[in-house]
């Protein structure tokens, strides 16, 4: 079966890694990019497309026109698109007779849309999924072929969500190459007007509000950890990243939010709208002191 591939990142550069090791399979060609700007994730996949001894086609300033065409030159029965920021034109869809298989890390069709899994930590989920399905012109809008829930705990931040995603991903598309190689591949239609789609998410939302609760804030900080962009708080006027931080529960209700109960050791307690939050790793220069406020 010839497979072409597209993406960019560092879940692409996985599932690549693993298509390239299955059997009855040829990559007759990879889109990606060179770089990006909108993915923090974002991974070469020059090594790869060495090791498949397959070309390379990058993507950056091309029209989806000139991808169309260079795919259809590679005649493929089938196209991943894992990883990949930008929807899909007809012209790329209807290269390949067996479609286009996308990839979505939430339970479609719920929660289609922009930055899932960051949204799932930001909005304290404790489940999501691995789903792959066969690509239409919507946001990820079309047929089912292989969904896997995956736990959240209260422990995990964006790097252990995508390492858990990523594992779970692996072990789907070895049944789903096969399924597609035997002809075998079941397809689940979504209902139309089912599901949610969450919007792109700003700047403004990765800023920190001490009348936010401790919970709220920790999710907020463990959702934008690395390797994304990290949640940030404002402190004599400047931006301040915050990478970790842990809950704590505080008795006092007669305390302000935003202020500094504690500091010890480069870290420091903050009284939050309800509760406390021990700020661990920060990029504060100077700490803020014991009763001051942010």
């Amino acid at each position: 079966m010839k497979i072409a591939f597209i993406g960019c990142v560092a879940l692409s550069r996985a599932v690549l890694d693993r298509i390239i090791g299955l059997p009855g399979v040829e990559i007759v060609g990879i889109a990606s990019r060179n770089a990006s700007s909108v993915n923090a994730d974002f991974a070469p996949l020059d090594s790869l497309a060495e090791r498949a001894a397959a070309p390379i086609f990058y993507a950056d300033g091309k029209s989806q026109a000139e991808l169309a065409a260079w795919l259809r030159a590679r005649k493929p029965d089938v196209i991943y698109c894992i990883g990949w920021s930008s929807l899909l034109g007809r012209d790329v869809l209807d290269v390949a007779p067996l479609g286009v298989l996308g990839f979505h890390p939430s339970a479609l069709p719920e929660n289609r849309g922009r930055h899932p899994l960051i949204w799932a930590l930001a909005l304290g989920f404790d489940k999501t999924a691995s789903t792959f399905f066969i690509m239409d012109e919507g946001a990820d809008t079309g047929d089912i072929v292989d969904q896997v829930p995956v736990s959240i705990t209260q422990d995990d931040d964006a790097a252990s969500l995508y390492d858990k995603v990523t594992g779970v991903a692996l072990l789907q598309i070895d049944r789903i190459t096969e399924a597609l190689r035997r002809g075998q591949l079941q397809r689940r239609p979504q209902q139309s007007g089912s599901g949610n789609a969450w919007r792109k998410r700003g700047k403004a939302d990765g800023q920190i509000d001490w009348r936010m609760s401790a919970d709220s804030i920790h999710n907020l900080v463990r959702a934008l950890t690395r390797p994304y962009v990290g949640a940030h708080c404002m402190y004599g006027g400047q931006e301040v990243k915050i990478w970790h931080t842990q809950p704590l529960a505080c008795a006092a209700t007669n305390l302000e939010p935003g202020k500094v109960l504690a500091c010890e050791g480069g870290t420091f307690v903050v009284k939050c709208g309800e509760d406390s939050i021990h700020v661990k790793q920060h990029e504060f220069v100077v700490l803020p002191e014991t009763g001051s406020y942010l």
